[in-house]
């Protein structure tokens, strides 16, 4: 049979001279693209590069323009849904202002990959491949198949979610804020779902302690914490179960992990704070139990502070705070930590090691030896991370080992929370805060993913050998 020259003959005599070293090589052998990873981090600066650029314009502050280093420290703070603030909203932005750091919150939380994606629509462009591989990545999705429908329906979830939120807390706080509560109730339901803790209430000498502690308030909110930080795909799970009936093993596994932590969470600090000597020793039993079941929810991931004279709790419940900010919330939601994913991995890993398993199993399924030694190196690169920043801080600040871990925790799983401590960071104390904010919105081996050399096929086995360990 002889091919013809313009089809299959053709394509195999192309592939022919390719495997032999002659003729032309295709484009895409010879024009490296840049990886999915590290397009998500190049976004992230150029976001964060605008931002600053934003609230720096002379009408953004209330009495003079924002320094270059308050405007770097909230810009980052925003478009990674931390909260951490060297400035305060409330009394130091204009109504502008204000704006201008909501839409950072929003694009922070949604993610920039996904307004982008839109716009692509929007304007009628053709979305590449490796942005949607990169969009994949940013939510969290195992294949990039039908991603943009995928995109849209997030984004309609996420509005209708937010707008719900801003609707209760309108009505809530329409009496109490008259004509601001409308603007007050679309900040926070944003900020709470997006799990920002950015509050236009802190420095108002009506409002000493922040948010508004009553309970029909810490209800509203800590539903839109808890629904932000369940991530998409348990979210888009959850909402398409009343068809499918079905729910993935990752669904399963992020709400019992979910639960475990609110609960243990809510009873430490109840524990910890109603005794005698404790923040809510003097609030009814039942306020104080709807106070620390806040506070476990928002501490993972939101960084509203629900109790009173946060820096006076006690060392107790400071290091269980400390321990739920590191865990932080699910993979691919809109908080940060080490995610309840990468726990979950590692406490399946040495339950399955104590019983003799050659892999992690749960529910009939074993868990694939690449996710454990992905879990191990998030831990592992996370550890690190946070311990070299504290290092950094403690040489270059005269405070204690308690308020500089618990702002670098805060900080690196983009919570928020702070022991009175952020004011009081130097120029170079902000840069190390920056830099945690950015690599924890990122994610743990997103860095070292985007930046690390491509991944080569090894090509010689070595003999294997034993080490100490334990």
């Amino acid at each position: 049979m002889i091919m013809k020259s313009t089809g299959l003959g053709a394509a195999v005599r192309r592939v022919l001279r390719i495997r032999s070293g002659t003729g032309a090589r295709p484009n895409w052998q010879t024009k490296r693209s840049i990886p999915p990873a590290l397009r998500i981090v190049i976004g992230l600066v150029i976001l964060v590069a605008t931002g600053t650029a934003l609230l720096m314009l002379p009408w953004v502050g209330v009495n003079r323009p924002l320094t270059w280093n308050e405007a770097l420290f909230t810009a980052t703070s925003a478009l990674s849904v931390t909260g951490l603030s060297i400035i305060v909203p409330s009394t130091d932005l204009t109504l502008f202002g204000q704006i201008v750091l909501l839409v950072l919150i929003q694009i922070g939380g949604v993610g920039f990959l996904v307004g982008t994606a839109l716009l692509f629509q929007f304007l009628g462009r053709k979305f590449s491949m490796l942005n949607r591989m990169a969009l994949t990545d940013s939510l969290g999705l195992p294949v990039p198949g039908a991603i943009l429908q995928v995109t849209r329906r997030v984004l309609i979830g996420v509005l209708l979610i937010e707008g719900a939120g801003a609707l209760l807390l309108w009505w809530h706080w329409h009496d109490m804020l008259g004509e601001q509560a409308i603007f007050y109730a679309i900040f926070h339901a944003i900020s709470a779902f997006c799990n920002a803790g950015f509050d236009l209430f802190g420095g108002l000498p009506e409002f000493p302690t922040g948010i508004p502690k009553d309970n029909l308030t810490l209800i509203i909110l800590g539903m839109m914490i808890f629904l932000g930080g369940l991530g998409i795909p348990v979210v888009t799970d959850l909402i398409a179960y009343p068809t499918q009936r079905r729910i993935s093993l990752h669904t399963r596994i992020t709400l019992v992990t979910v639960a475990i932590l609110i609960v243990v969470g809510g009873l430490g600090l109840f524990l910890a704070e109603y005794r005698p000597g404790g923040v809510l020793e003097q609030e009814p039993m039942g306020r104080a139990a709807l106070m620390s079941f806040f506070q476990s929810i928002s501490t993972r991931t939101a960084g509203f502070a629900g109790m009173p004279s946060f820096e006076l709790l006690g060392p107790a419940s400071q290091l269980l705070l400390m321990v739920l900010m590191f865990i932080g919330c699910a993979p691919a939601s809109m908080g940060g930590g080490i995610t309840t994913g990468t726990l979950a991995t590692l406490v399946l890993a040495l339950w399955a090691y104590a019983r003799g398993l050659p892999t992690a199993q749960i529910a009939g399924r074993s868990i694939a030896q690449g996710m454990v030694r992905k879990a191990a190196a998030v831990l592992t690169v996370s550890l690190f991370a946070v311990g070299l920043s504290t290092w950094l801080i403690l040489m270059t600040h005269d405070t204690t080992l308690d308020a500089a871990l618990f702002e670098v925790i805060s900080a690196f799983a983009t919570c928020g929370l702070t022991l009175a401590f952020t004011s009081q960071l130097n120029l170079f104390g902000q840069l190390v805060i920056i830099v945690m904010m950015f690599w924890g919105r990122l994610g743990a081996l997103t860095l070292f993913v985007a930046f690390g050399q491509p991944r080569t096929t090894q090509q010689v086995n070595y003999p294997e050998e034993q080490i100490l360990i334990g």
